[in-house]
């Protein structure tokens, strides 16, 4: 007879099974139902319906015992489903008798033992309680773990792990409570076992709790791991971690050492704990990593009553790796040191602060500095090797934990830009980057036939703070006045690279002049723009020169004023202003130089584009007398643009006879202003020329403004262009055209100047008279034309 074993999930899986296959045959059938069970015949005669009618009554017989079959199914699949709960039933029924049986065979085995030491023969040990401290109990003594510590209350500390007994695992410490150590791990049992780990170690207001020690092991087994240390409290040391257990007497590796708890806010990490020994054969174990150092605190942004952001805090140093336990007193090497931990980075510079609602016109506040990085911790020394190995030899030392990384420089805050009142603010000087840490050292070889190997030294990171870019300088707004200048860039730290200086502000637009009196007034200057910040120096190590900033851009010149209205019959209008100057373009910012060996220095700054100068005024409007009306002045010419800035100064070779870096390129002067238009009044007309929609005829010194969008160039004749300005009624200036005007235009050039109707003695008509032509009638008055004969 064959062994059969049911086990209720097996019963439980079937019954699903069953009941998934029983649904998927029903939705067959019922897909098939309807094409089966109503057949068309193929023909209208007797044998084609006889055939429909065979085939659809087989399918309805088919249906009818399908529904039979899914009922059988659905009972059998219940079937299992109460058989399941059968053999639960059952088997906890038998499974009770046989735990009473086997409670009471332990407790008469372990009642001698219990009443003569304290603890039972086999079986683990109880847990101590959460929160109480409470140790953990003593596993069996001949076979039984022993029982977790509890965790300890604030300022408690934890719970002990248990003992094992002959065979077993020593119970893992209990965590401390705040301030408080963590608890020691329990010994591993005594033939044959591993320790217990140590509880970690609480967090207090100043520094970190130290983590509890791994239990050591039995004669045969490896030591527990100690805890790891509590983190530290705000400006506090985290704890150091929990030394390693010891190795088996007899054989085994020591426990590794509990890594050091990190630091708070710019708070020093705790070092490893120590590595185990082993006993008489075994490798020692590893030491603790330290713990990592903690970011520096953030500057605070400047606000109205303080406008310069504060400097970041120094980012933590990192602890200090553990030392490796030592090997076997007979054979075995040591354990290597713990590596060091990481320093902390510097805290962020804040940024400054623009006080527009407080003080008009105030320079933007300057950006905090960037903290120093924290150091990185130095590695362990490696544990020390055993007496002899195995090929004869004394045992190899352990090797030395490597140094900690340096933590990164933090990075500059930004100057706060000018605001925009009455005079504009300069912007801010941006912070200046922090240093990094120093790596930690690399840690000790321990001691044996051969020393073990010289931990490596930390990294020293090669990027430091940056240093904060300059402000931009605000624009002004009254009319006339100058931009502000940008604030300079912050220094980069010992690698980092410096901050670009801020952009200068444009200048205000000139006002306008009044249309009021006899002659036009003069249009106001525009504001000159601001000169862009300087670029920030590049770091002592490395870094390169912050790029200078860009200067502003010069204001429009307001338009100059329109002249008065002649009089009639004798005075003629006075004549237009001159239009206001354009502002100057500000100069760029010069570039950053470069202080490390083999840097480049940064690029000066683009010099700002100079403002447009404003167009000069109308001319007066005529009277109905005898003087034409003078054409309005021409405007003065906008100013050069800004200097570019110099780039910053190249760094000296590293070696003798290398080659220096290059210098940063100096930055692009502003482009040159564009000069004020010519506007003239129409002749003997009441009303000012347009200019919407028109240009300039190609004799641009006549003053002739021309439709140019439907009309295309004709041959400038003399008769033609006298009759066009007459009855168009144009103001011809007697100044000869010169064929150069007509370079890159269709038609010939011309060949001499007609001035016709320019209605003054001794010019026009008398150009036209003695080049033999008649000059067009009615436009001048009779006495004109009888001076003119």
């Amino acid at each position: 007879m064959s062994l059969v074993i049911v086990t209720p999930e097996t019963v439980a899986a079937a019954a699903l099974d069953v009941a998934r296959i029983g649904s998927s045959i029903g939705v067959a059938n019922s897909a098939a139902a309807g094409s089966t069970t109503s057949v068309l015949a193929a023909g209208a005669d007797e044998v084609s319906a006889a055939i429909a009618t065979l085939f659809g009554s087989h399918a309805r017989e088919y249906q009818a015992i399908s529904t039979q079959v899914a009922a059988f199914h659905d009972r059998f699949a219940q079937t299992l489903s109460a058989a399941v709960g059968s053999y639960v039933s059952a088997e906890a029924t038998n499974a009770a008798p046989l735990a009473t049986l086997e409670h009471n065979v332990l407790n008469a085995l372990n009642a001698p033992t219990q009443a003569l030491l304290g603890r039972p023969l086999i079986g683990d040990g109880a847990a101590g309680a959460p929160g109480t401290g409470q140790a953990g109990g003593a596993g069996g003594i001949l076979w039984g773990n022993g029982g977790a510590g509890g965790s300890g209350a604030p300022g408690q500390v934890g719970g002990a792990g248990g003992a094992a007994g002959l065979f077993g695992t020593g119970g893992a410490g209990g965590a401390g409570g705040a301030g408080a150590a963590g608890g020691a791990g329990g010994s591993g049992g005594w033939l044959l076992g591993n320790g217990g780990v140590g509880g970690a170690g609480g967090q207090s207001l100043l520094g970190g709790a130290t983590g509890g020690a791994g239990g050591n092991a039995g004669l045969f087994g490896v030591g527990g791991t100690g805890g790891p240390g509590g983190p530290g409290g705000p400006g506090g040391v985290g704890g150091t971690g929990g030394a390693g257990g010891l190795g088996g007497t007899l054989y085994g590796a020591g426990g590794h050492g509990g890594a050091g708890g990190p630091g708070p806010i710019g708070g020093v990490g705790g070092h490893g704990g120590v590595g185990g020994a082993a006993g008489l054969l075994g490798v020692g174990g590893h030491g603790g990593a330290g713990g990592h150092g903690a970011e520096g605190v953030a500057g605070a942004a400047g606000e109205d009553l303080s406008p310069h952001g504060t400097s970041g805090g120094v980012g933590g140093d990192a602890g200090d790796g553990g030392t490796g336990g030592r090997g076997g007193w007979l054979a075995g090497a040591g354990g290597a040191g713990g590596a060091g931990g990481v320093g902390g980075t510097g805290g962020a510079g804040g940024a400054g602060f623009s006080r527009a609602l407080i003080v008009a016109g105030d320079n933007g506040g300057d950006g905090g500095n960037g903290g120093m990085g924290g150091a990185g911790g130095a590695g362990g020394p490696g544990g020390a090797g055993g007496l002899i190995s195995l090929l004869g030899g004394q045992g190899a030392g352990g090797a030395g934990g490597t140094g900690g990384a340096g933590g990164v420089g933090g990075d500059r805050g930004a100057g706060g830009p000018g605001n925009q009142a009455f005079n504009a603010g300069a912007g801010g000087a941006g912070g200046h980057g922090g240093d990094p840490g120093a790596g930690g050292a690399g840690g000790t070889g321990g001691a044996g036939s051969i020393t073990g190997a010289q931990g490596a030294i930390g990294a020293t990171p090669t990027s430091g703070g940056n240093g904060g870019a300059g402000g931009n300088g605000a624009n002004a707004t009254t009319a006339g006045t100058n931009g502000a200048n940008g604030g300079p860039g912050g220094h980069g730290g010992l690698v980092g690279n410096g901050g670009a200086g801020g952009n200068g502000a444009n200048g205000a637009a000139g006002t306008n002049a009044s249309d009021s009196g006899a002659v036009g007034g003069k249009g106001n200057s525009g504001g000159n723009g601001g000169q862009g910040g300087a670029g920030g120096d590049g770091g002592t190590l490395a870094g390169n020169g912050g790029a200078g900033g860009t200067g502003g851009r010069g204001a429009d010149g307001g338009l100059g004023g329109s002249g008065a209205e002649g009089a009639n019959a004798t005075t003629a209008g006075e004549r237009g202003q001159d239009g206001g100057k354009g502002g100057n373009g500000g100069v760029g910012g010069t570039g950053g130089n470069a202080v490390a060996p083999g840097a480049n220095g940064g690029h000066g700054g683009n010099g700002g584009n100079p403002g447009f100068s404003g167009a000069g005024g109308l001319g007066g409007l005529s009277g109905d007398g005898v003087t034409r009306a003078a054409q309005g002045a021409t405007p003065d010419f906008a100013d050069t643009g800004g200097k570019g800035g110099n780039g910053g100064n190249g760094a000296n070779a590293v070696a003798p006879g290398g080659t220096g870096a290059s210098g940063g390129a100096g930055g692009n002067a502003g482009a040159g202003g564009k000069g004020g238009e010519n506007i003239t009044a129409r002749n003997g007309r009441k009303r000012r020329g347009r200019r919407q929609g028109r240009r300039r005829h190609p004799a641009r010194s006549h003053g002739i403004w021309r439709q140019w969008r439907r009309r295309r160039p004709r041959r400038l004749d003399g008769p033609r262009w006298q009759r066009r300005c007459w009855w168009r009624g144009w103001l011809v200036s007697p100044v000869a055209i010169q064929p150069s005007d007509y370079v890159g235009r269709a038609g010939p050039a011309p060949q001499r100047n007609w001035a016709p109707n320019q209605c003054s003695v001794g010019s026009a008509i008398t150009e036209s008279t003695a080049s033999g032509r008649t000059p067009p009638p009615d436009s001048c008055s009779t006495a004109e034309t009888a001076a003119a004969a």
